[in-house]
C-alpha cells in the first residue's frame, strides 16, 4: 500500500507543479520586488503621461504577465525588448484591426489572437502576454490606433528599461547578449 501511494504521488506530481525547477528565496524576492517596482513606476509614468496629453487608456492589463516574464525569467527569448515592446505592438495592431473589421466579438476574439500569433512568429517577436493585447483591443471595442502606441508600445518600453536596471543592479544580466 505504502508503496502505491508513492508510485502515485511521483508519478502524478508533474500534475501539480513537480516539473517546475527549484527557485531559491533569495530570487523569488528579488524577482517579485522587481516586478512591484517596476509596475510601480510604469504605472507612475504612464499616468501622468495620459494626464498631461488627456489620454484615459495609459495601462494594459497584460502588462502583469509581461512583468513575470521580464523579472522573473530575465533570461527567457519571450522576455527580451524586441519581444515584449515588437510583441505587444504588433498584437495590439491586430486586435484593433480585427475590430473594424469584425463587428462580432465572439468571431473577433479567437480571429485577433489567432493572427496576433500568427504576426509575432512572422516578426520573431513571440510574447505570450502578447496574444491577450489583441483580445484586450476586442474586448475594450478599441477602434483607434494611437492604443497600439500609448499605452501599448510606450509601457512595454518603460517595463523593459526598468527590468533592464533592476536586473543589471541585482546581479542578473538582462537584456540577453549575443553570443
Amino acid at each position: 500500500m505504502r508503496n502505491t501511494i508513492q508510485y502515485l504521488i511521483q508519478r502524478y506530481a508533474f500534475y501539480f507543479g513537480g516539473d517546475q525547477p527549484f527557485v531559491s528565496w533569495a530570487e523569488r524576492l528579488r524577482s517579485s520586488a522587481g516586478a512591484l517596482v517596476g509596475l510601480m513606476l510604469v504605472m507612475t509614468v504612464a499616468k501622468l503621461l495620459g494626464e498631461f496629453a488627456g489620454i484615459d487608456e495609459w495601462l494594459m492589463a497584460s502588462l502583469g504577465a509581461s512583468a513575470l516574464l521580464v523579472f522573473a525569467l530575465p533570461g527567457s527569448p519571450m522576455a527580451q525588448p524586441w519581444a515584449v515592446i515588437a510583441g505587444n505592438t504588433v498584437s495590439a495592431l491586430i486586435g484593433i484591426s480585427i475590430v473594424i473589421v469584425v463587428p462580432e466579438p465572439l468571431l473577433a476574439m479567437p480571429i485577433a489572437a489567432s493572427l496576433a500569433i500568427l504576426g509575432m512568429f512572422i516578426l520573431r517577436c513571440l510574447h505570450p502576454p502578447a496574444a491577450a493585447v489583441a483580445l484586450i483591443a476586442v474586448l475594450g471595442h478599441v477602434t483607434h490606433y494611437r492604443y497600439a502606441f500609448f499605452p501599448v508600445m510606450v509601457d512595454s518600453a518603460m517595463l523593459i528599461i526598468a527590468g533592464a536596471i533592476y536586473s543589471n543592479l541585482t546581479g542578473k544580466a538582462y537584456p540577453n547578449r549575443p553570443q
